[in-house]
């Protein structure tokens, strides 16, 4: 009897210890995509639109939430099961394919790091008062210092985690404090007074939401969480970072629109903050300006990371010096905003770029759902090909649309 027990006791402490990593693991990845598709980008993003399109905004909102399922559990899937990353199945899909692929990402990624750069700068600004080009090279030193640091995508994971429930705390306090007519908005989130005009919001607020689920698309294969017997944690991951994300944008869309319906209108120089300043007075201002500082370094460390794991496995010197690269790429993109110093432009233009890459992105990786020399035996819900089709096909058509429209609304064209 005493020869069985031990061995008893060490199989369930071994079963123990698999679930809390699988547990660690699935909420690492889904707060990482949570806290950096719902950054800096999407906050000014959202306060901007909603100031344009007020309670119309909900509309862009609620048809956010299903895209986003449509691109996550279809991207997630098939990157988990693979165990390759985004460039590599493109790669497999057609031998030179991994590298248009990859260095688009590579290019998506530079704009978003500007948008995270100037988020960063623009919550220094609240916090201290400073310009944002002192902002900005501010953040392109605290993010290499990040970025060296022993073991800093492990507190990477970490400080997502606890991030992503301060920022659910703190916009669920402005919210609750002034909420706006909650009927109307409820209709308006399906049948707005014109749909046409929404096309520019929704491919937008889309497009710069993409970073995180490409980032944690690619977080999957580095810490294991891959191959088909993991489909179900997949799936769990999937499910947790995009109920986070959407508990996280319909809480900012709410605060945002019930300041705007007393009246308001808010500072285009930084018009998330105001909203903030607005529903929570001084000290809500400040709190989101730590808030909006920490996400965007955050991601300014987050984004370097998937930006380089992007095209690591297609050029062996960048592998072979990966901290070098990301802590370059995270120099060059700040020292970038500097120079432009338009960081509400940036950030808005960051989600215009990254909606046009996605169809590209999303189409490649549907192509692999069928080949068994990328994903085995898998069968991938016919559903979800549906979905993701659909998603590719009306985001590639209104492309064109969609630039012409940011230049009309934004450079007054």
């Amino acid at each position: 009897m005493s020869s069985v027990t031990p061995s008893v006791e060490s199989s369930a402490q071994s079963v123990n210890q698999s679930t809390s990593w699988q547990t660690k693991a699935i909420l690492s990845v889904a707060f990482l995509m949570a806290t950096t598709s719902v950054g800096p980008g999407f906050l000014t993003q959202t306060a901007v639109f909603t100031n344009m399109y007020q309670i119309d905004m909900a509309f862009p909102v609620f048809a956010s939430m299903f895209i986003t399922f449509g691109i996550v559990m279809n991207l997630w899937r098939i990157v988990g099961v693979s165990g390759l990353r985004i460039q590599d199945i493109a790669n497999r899909v057609a031998p030179g394919l991994g590298y248009p692929i990859g260095i688009l990402l590579a290019l998506g990624a530079v704009a978003f790091n500007f948008g995270n750069v100037s988020g960063s700068a623009l919550g220094i600004q609240v916090l201290t008062g400073v310009d944002t080009g002192w902002g900005a090279l501010f953040t392109g030193i605290i993010g290499s210092l990040l970025f060296v640091i022993h073991n800093a995508s492990k507190r990477m994971d970490q400080m997502a985690r606890y991030l992503g429930l301060f920022m659910i705390v703190l916009i669920a306090y402005v919210a609750m404090t002034s909420l706006p007519p909650l009927m109307p908005t409820a209709i308006a989130a399906v049948a707005p007074s014109d749909y046409g005009n929404l096309l520019l919001p929704t491919l937008t607020i889309v497009g710069g939401a993409v970073g995180g689920y490409y980032t944690g698309a690619q977080r999957l294969v580095d810490i294991g969480l891959k191959g088909e017997a993991n489909v179900a944690d997949i799936k769990r991951a999937a499910w947790a970072g995009i109920s986070i994300a959407v508990v996280i944008r319909i809480l900012l869309f709410m605060a945002i629109l019930g300041v705007l319906v007393t009246g308001v209108t808010l500072d285009a120089k930084n018009p998330a903050a105001d909203a903030f300043r607005h529903g929570a007075g001084e000290v809500g201002y400040f709190i989101f300006g730590l808030v909006l500082f920490v996400a965007s370094i955050t991601s300014v460390v987050g984004n370097s990371y998937m930006a380089i794991s992007l095209v690591k496995t297609l050029f062996p010197a960048i592998a072979r010096n990966e901290k070098a690269w990301c802590v370059g790429f995270i120099l060059v993109t700040s020292l970038g905003t500097v120079f432009m110093n338009m960081p509400i432009l940036l950030l808005m233009l960051a989600g215009l770029v990254n909606s046009l890459i996605l169809p590209i992105v999303l189409a490649t990786v549907l192509v692999a759902t069928k080949r068994k020399d990328i994903v085995g035996d898998y069968r991938h819900p016919m559903w979800l090909t549906l979905m993701g089709s659909a998603i590719v096909l009306v985001m590639g058509a209104a492309s064109a649309t969609n630039i012409s429209n940011f230049i009309g609304k934004f450079f007054g064209a």
